[in-house]
């Protein structure tokens, strides 16, 4: 079964959105393997601070049905995907990983180029699958983070009670 890690994201409401999605996400997928939550700065565009997370779980769906139920999840939590792709959010799950798979077909697009972009993807990827290795240049997560350049995008954990 491959394992699947999924990036969170919100920032309008964060921690009602964050925590109704872990819910939902663990209702739908089982079981979470959850990254601290970071505050960052909006990127892309002026707006809220974001809260965002990574989670990883073991998926027993095609990666198809995975994006589709991270669709519905974000539908729930009335995310407009009418919005300008960088534009403020209630909710924000991007499929970042789905086992060793590389693909780039109907619209999804794996491993997610944002892994080695953003810190606010690659650090609370690491610190919950540090060892794992990105599938297109077989580099371990916890390397690409130590040499991210941490001081481009910083970003603050962020203590909320997330069980």
């Amino acid at each position: 079964m491959p394992r699947a890690y999924v990036s969170v994201g919100s920032n309008i409401e964060r921690e009602r959105h964050v925590r109704s999605a872990l819910k939902s996400l663990r209702e739908r997928f089982g079981e979470l393997i959850v990254s601290r939550v970071f505050e960052s700065e909006a990127v892309g565009f002026a707006g809220d601070d974001f809260f965002n997370l990574v989670v990883g779980f073991d998926a027993d769906a095609s990666v198809f049905d995975v994006v589709a139920g991270l669709r519905d999840i974000e539908l729930t939590h009335s995310r407009d995907r009418r919005a300008p792709r960088f534009s403020s959010r209630t909710l924000d799950l991007d499929l970042l990983l789905y086992g060793d798979l590389v693909m780039d077909e109907q619209g999804i697009r794996l491993p997610r180029d944002e892994i080695s972009r953003y810190a606010f993807v690659l650090g609370p990827l690491a610190e919950i699958a540090g060892e794992a290795h990105n599938p297109l240049n077989g580099r371990r997560f916890a390397d690409m983070w130590r040499e991210f350049d941490q001081a481009v995008q910083v970003m603050r954990p962020v203590e909320i009670d997330i069980v």
